[in-house]
């Protein structure tokens, strides 16, 4: 029986807008133990002393090796590869013909022709379609996310985030720790164990993501916590993993990828079945347009601009270089004001479905796997608010957004509008509701 593919799919519906509105998906899942004391100590931890994510369930890790890796790499990513190999990583990012953002992970040099794209799949997805349809001496294995894994995950993967993080691992490390400069790998040992880790933050706090074969995984997270005791190191859960991007400023997974629509991607919409991530997810929020478009976001509105690199041909450089000298889209914090905070979550519990505003999850608000909700200045929309959630360190309700640069100054005030117009969409994860608004202080710098 033949699989259908997402362009199929999309013929069966009006619009991509129609199909991703409704679609029945919620935000993307974490298949980890939600606490393991309570997500207010474990995301103040992170910022005081130290905590450890179990990375090794909610991410896809596919790996390329062979002599044109990096030629691949090169050719899709909008990053330079003029300095790139062994033990070193970069944030990669792909765009399509247009210069609209399919999608970012991060790229681990594991060897000089060997690398791994580790994150969701959107992105590692689309650079393995290019190295299956182009001239590419490269060998592709996929480690897939472990709800979707049939035969086992291949690596561990844990994540040290805090000021304690660094001594904590020199302490479990066999033998000093090796110095690992940022965004650079050190190989070592715990517990006998051999591992690699990464010397990156997901919290603007120094940190390692630590990894090996999973068969060891128990040996070095038992020696990780029998250390740790001594630095106050909590193990944190999914509720705490997802606001660290809050915290961080990280964008990338929640926007819509560029791969619905035009003639340019049409042959990977083709490619692609309708049952990966990218072709059951959902659109959510107060931001409503018929064009798909209108959802894409350029690298300058999710903070990549700097990542961008005009040395190397690649995918949408052309595109790219006309889009430079305009105006952009600008990543910003928003923090939401406490009153208002306060009216929404008291309405979402004890108005009647009429009156009764959108639920605020807490610690994390979000409900779609894209979620898109309207940011005003008055009654003009200037840009689109993301993420959205609590964190004990910012001590406030805030979310990530991308607005116009000419409002992207520090205090301005915003208006967000929070819920879905006309009662809600019919993705299961809407109640019946109302729509407000909710006041909110603009930060072009970190809120924690």
């Amino acid at each position: 029986m033949d699989v259908e593919s997402l362009e199929a799919k999309l013929a069966r519906f009006p619009s991509a807008v129609a199909m991703l509105r409704n679609g029945p998906s919620g935000a993307h899942p974490f298949p980890m133990r939600p606490e393991y004391s309570n997500w207010r100590d474990e995301q103040q931890a992170w910022s005081t002393t130290a905590v450890v994510f179990d990375q090794g369930h909610h991410m896809t890790d596919v790996n390329f090796r062979g002599h044109d890796v990096r030629r691949l790499l090169s050719d899709v990513g909008i990053n330079s590869f003029a300095h790139f190999g062994k033990n070193m990583a970069k944030q990669f990012v792909a765009c399509n013909e247009e210069g609209y953002v399919i999608g970012d992970a991060i790229l681990f040099g594991l060897d000089d022709e060997e690398a791994s794209l580790v994150g969701g799949p959107t992105v590692s997805r689309w650079v393995e379609y290019q190295a299956r349809i182009g001239d590419y001496d490269v060998e592709i294995r996929r480690d897939e996310m472990s709800l979707v894994n049939r035969t086992g995950r291949l690596f561990f993967r844990f994540q040290l985030q805090g000021p304690n993080s660094m001594e904590l691992a020199n302490r479990a490390a066999d033998g000093n720790l090796p110095e690992i400069r940022t965004f650079r790998i050190g190989e070592f040992t715990i517990a006998g164990k051999a591992v690699r880790a990464l010397n990156h933050s997901m919290t603007r706090k120094t940190g390692l993501e630590i990894w090996g074969a999973k068969q060891d995984e128990a040996s070095v997270l038992e020696r990780l916590l029998a250390v740790g005791g001594e630095y106050g190191l909590l193990q944190a859960g999914s509720l705490a993993y997802s606001t660290t991007a809050l915290e961080s400023g990280w964008l990338g997974a929640v926007h819509v990828p560029a791969i619905y629509s035009g003639d340019s991607m049409r042959a990977y919409r083709e490619w692609m079945p309708a049952d990966v991530a990218e072709a059951t997810a959902s659109i959510g929020g107060s931001f409503v347009s018929q064009s798909i478009e209108d959802y894409y976001v350029t690298p300058w509105a999710m903070g990549f601009g700097r990542i961008l690199k005009f040395d190397h041909d690649f995918i949408g450089r052309s595109a790219l270089e006309k889009l430079a000298g305009q105006p952009h889209r600008q990543k910003v914090w928003l923090r939401w004001h406490d009153e208002d905070v306060a009216r929404v979550m008291a309405s979402s519990l004890f108005d009647g479905e009429k009156e009764r505003a959108k639920y605020l999850g807490a610690p994390y608000a979000v409900y779609a796997g894209y979620p898109a909700d309207e940011v005003r200045v008055g009654d003009e929309l200037v840009g689109i608010s993301t993420r959205t959630g609590y964190t004990v360190n910012v001590g406030a309700w805030s979310s990530l957004a991308m607005v116009d640069e000419r409002h992207a100054v520090d205090g301005t005030e915003v208006t967000v509008v929070w819920g879905e117009p006309g009662g809600g969409t019919a993705k299961p994860t809407v109640e019946r509701h109302a729509q407000t608004e909710v006041r909110a202080v603009l930060s072009t710098t970190p809120l924690a």
